[in-house]
């Protein structure tokens, strides 16, 4: 797989060199003054993951450490801050100091949390500080083996010949599960029964049981569930099929326009020192081109993406954009 991969919803990757430090001398000493990107990292760095251990948003943090603390010879440390779908820490993130030392692997809650929470708004674009996109993952569209769909095209066709009987379980409301669904029933004109649950275990269990018809996680999460024949997947949905289940079809084959990615990046806190943005942003960038870390990423069915702080910014307007309009469709309102 190449290292640079063009798509819908994200901006082409380019590696930025870190641009030399300009060296300034005292008249009397002579002595040069080193830049905040020169002197950093000044102590061990905590990158805050907003999810329990084991899921991808906890690995991607651990592969992102590993290889940063090597490359600075600074501890590089992943503290776990679950809850509220990376609310909570991406609020410890906003208000630490915006120096490098404190990062967030984000997702995509941090688009779509200040349309679902009251409580706690934190703006993606003023409150953060984009360093880098690092991967982007799909989610499976499952069904139990006892629904008779084969594939996306079957599925809707029950899904309008049976009106409002098929049933969606969710890690909760506005969870990316919950919006790939909605999003789908949006284009294909079609309406499933929300079944939110607090987590992906629980949902799982419940589909695995046949409480539920379909659901959408994550390709990490379900992968050896269809593999295993437990679920049937009839659908990936990014634009192209996932090598890790390549005989399964992406939705967009039989729904066009439709894609979801889920994404994981590096914000910090807002007012972060150029230089340092641009110093991790290389690091990282180097990284994602190592075959070792590309094939770790690819073994979860997620993407190396990487890019500049500029398209990282930029994308992360646009996918604030898109679940906007997806919600305001759905009529999701927002709670405490």
């Amino acid at each position: 797989m190449p290292a640079t991969t063009h798509r819908k919803g994200f901006v082409a990757v380019s590696f930025v060199g870190l641009a030399s430090a300009l060296l300034l001398q005292d008249t009397v000493m002579a002595q040069p003054v080193q830049s905040a990107g020169q002197t950093f990292p000044a102590k061990p760095v905590r990158i805050i993951a907003g999810f329990l251990p084991g899921g991808f948003a906890d690995t991607s943090s651990r592969i992102v450490a590993q290889q940063l603390t090597a490359a600075w010879g600074q501890q590089v440390i992943v503290e776990n801050r679950a809850g509220a779908n990376g609310l909570i820490a991406g609020d410890m993130t906003a208000k630490s100091a915006p120096d490098g030392h404190a990062l967030f692997m984000s997702s995509a809650g941090l688009t779509i949390n200040p349309m679902l929470y009251t409580r706690q708004q934190r703006d993606p674009l003023k409150d953060f500080t984009a360093v880098s996109l690092v991967a982007g993952i799909p989610n499976v569209l499952v069904v139990h083996p006892s629904v008779p769909a084969k594939n996306v095209t079957e599925l809707l066709a029950i899904a309008r010949s049976k009106a409002g009987t098929l049933t969606q379980a969710t890690a909760g409301t506005g969870s990316p599960g919950h919006l790939s669904g909605e999003l789908l029933q949006q284009i294909a004109q079609v309406k499933f029964i929300h079944v939110p649950y607090k987590g992906s275990s629980p949902a799982l269990v419940d589909i695995m049981g046949g409480q539920v018809d379909l659901s959408f996680p994550s390709i990490s999460s379900s992968v050896s569930l269809v593999k295993g024949r437990k679920l049937r997947g009839v659908g990936v949905t990014m634009a192209k099929r996932s090598p890790l289940l390549p005989e399964v079809p992406s939705i967009g084959e039989s729904v066009p326009g439709y894609e979801v990615v889920g994404w994981y990046g590096l914000v910090g806190p807002a007012g972060m020192p150029r230089e340092i943005v641009i110093k991790i942003n290389s690091d990282v960038a180097r990284m994602l081109t190592l075959a070792d870390v590309r094939e770790r990423f690819l073994r979860e069915g997620a993407e190396p993406i990487g890019g500049t702080p500029e398209s990282f910014s930029a994308f992360l307007a646009q996918d604030q954009l898109k679940w906007a309009k997806v919600i305001r469709a759905a009529n999701i309102k927002p709670s405490d």
